[in-house]
């Protein structure tokens, strides 16, 4: 592995361990925003598809930098 690949490789984690930190900060937020009464839906619902976002660039970015796993 060349020098420029490991130095890519530590940038994705970097963006890696961000988005994780976002995706449960997120997560924290929605659960304090649901139990709130008299909570506006769409706020809601904006807040869940940003946090499903961030789940799916997870999962995409975890699969990139995570070596595959022999069978």
């Amino acid at each position: 592995m060349s020098n420029f690949d490991e130095v890519d490789r530590q940038e994705q984690r970097q963006i890696l361990v961000r988005l994780e930190n976002e995706h449960a900060a997120l997560d924290r937020q929605v659960a304090e925003y649901a139990a709130t009464s008299g909570t506006d839906q769409l706020t809601l619902t904006r807040l869940k598809r940003r946090k499903l976002q961030l789940k799916d660039a997870i999962v995409k970015l975890r699969s990139s930098v995570l070596p595959d796993l022999p069978a």
